[in-house]
């Protein structure tokens, strides 16, 4: 009975905290501007089925794909499993579904024990890759500090989460051949998972019931204890991409690449002009902002984004300006967007709601221009994204600040503008001569 208490108190804290967490979350992403898409559902389904849960676009690079899929699909079936442990839990039961699944049971916690072997692999191996063989676009400067701890972090829960679940099912096998298991009446007389049934004899068969009742409960609860710990971890890790894949995906633009979306603010001063009907929708008295100078001027899209991002550096690796030595960083970006946004979130919640001016700002503090005006908008950063995340929306925003509130842009682009203003073209001379190359020789 006290394990029933200890264990509906753990479930309901473990669960209100992630709640308030998730919470917290959704309220920052909804700090940026709102936006409408509600566009070709069927289409954006296709697309969140294919990219988030298909994982279509992590095989551009096979080998950290197949890694990636041993971990992934592992996480997605151990689900099953959780559902019993928490019936168990609730009730004081063990391995309550083995009698009435029978062999189908024995199927499901031996495939789960097959995909925990290859997840414990994929689980080396991201470490190896990490902190060993230190894969170049594993080790940029943006990740020194929490980046880093956190990937190992969640590599190392995983390892724990693992070898807990070997323990309860070691344990419990041995205990079974034995007539001791918590589970009696069975009808048969072993387990017979796959993994557990040759590793539980390997291990325990010399260890005394007594101890093996203790590795087997510890076994049990380290699991649902790691279980709940990772939900919590997750709202304050870039492994939150696991949860905010799919909605990302599913609001993701679906137009083609290039195809940039032209500033309403323009477009309401001047549609006027080429439409007669239109009628304006900005008041002209009131002041305008054009462009991106902190997190709070980009859209919820975007700030989906940043908390979508898995600090995979697939975007950085594919940069060309990157690749060259410029010190634009797609995935810098995408974390300084993060990390800018959660700072205003926190002021906001300690000002009892109000944003109390900090003389901060994303354009600046956090992204420098030298970053974007490195970027020459190839969308490789986009393409290559595993989840559809856009760093080049955020990028084109921070160069409209720059150019139309601020005035700051480079040369090049200053001569071009001046020519467009003055000649209709980016040209450097008259409308009337543009057509004189015609009478050449």
């Amino acid at each position: 009975m006290i394990s029933i208490v200890i264990f509906a108190l753990l479930i309901t804290l473990g669960s209100t905290l992630f709640f308030i967490n998730a919470k917290k979350i959704r309220r920052y992403i909804l700090l940026g501007k709102d936006i409408e898409i509600r566009d070709n559902k069927s289409e954006r389904i296709k697309t969140m089925v294919l990219i988030a849960l298909g994982q279509k676009k992590m095989f551009a690079r096979p080998i950290p794909a197949i890694l990636h899929l041993f971990l992934y699909v592992a996480f997605i079936i151990t689900q099953i499993e959780l559902i019993e442990i928490v019936f168990d839990g609730l009730t004081g039961h063990h391995r309550a579904f083995r009698a009435s699944l029978g062999g189908f049971y024995t199927f499901m916690i031996s495939l789960i024990e097959v995909l925990s072997v290859l997840a414990f692999i994929g689980t080396l191996a991201f470490l190896y890759r990490r902190n060993l063989l230190k894969v170049p676009r594993l080790t940029m400067n943006e990740l020194n500090g929490w980046p880093k701890l956190d990937a190992n972090i969640i590599l190392l829960m995983e390892f724990t989460l693992i070898c807990f679940i070997f323990m309860m099912n070691g344990a419990d096998e041995v205990l079974y051949q034995r007539g001791n298991s918590h589970a009696q009446n069975l009808g048969d007389t072993s387990f017979g998972f796959t993994i557990s049934q040759y590793v539980g004899p390997l291990i325990y068969s010399g260890m005394p019931t007594p101890g093996l009742h203790v590795i087997e409960r510890i076994g049990w609860w380290g699991h649902i204890v790691m279980v709940f710990a990772f939900l919590n971890y997750l709202p304050k890790s870039k492994h939150l991409h696991i949860l905010l894949a799919f909605p990302n995906t599913y609001f993701s633009t679906l137009k083609n690449k290039g195809q940039f979306n032209n500033l309403f603010e323009v477009t309401d001063v001047v549609k006027p002009n080429f439409d007669p009907s239109y009628q304006p929708v900005l008041d002209p008295n009131a002041p305008i902002k054009f462009g991106v100078k902190d997190a709070t001027d980009l859209t919820w899209k975007n700030l989906l984004d940043a908390y979508s991002c898995t600090e995979c550096g697939r975007c950085t690796s594919s940069c060309p300006q990157n690749i060259t030595g410029k010190k634009l960083s797609p995935r810098k970006i995408m974390m300084d967007t993060r990390d800018r946004i959660e700072e205003i979130g926190r002021n906001i919640d300690s000002n009892k709601g109000t944003f109390v001016d900090d003389g901060k700002s994303l354009l600046g503090d956090y992204i420098s221009s030298e970053e974007v005006w490195a970027c020459n908008t190839c969308n490789a950063c986009v393409d290559a994204c595993p989840v559809n995340i856009d760093p080049l929306n955020i990028i084109l925003g921070l160069r409209q600040q720059l150019v139309l509130e601020q005035s700051i842009a480079p040369n090049e682009l200053n001569g071009m503008f001046s020519n467009i203003e003055n000649n209709g073209a980016p040209w450097q001379f008259s409308p009337s001569d543009r057509a004189n190359w015609i009478n050449e020789n």
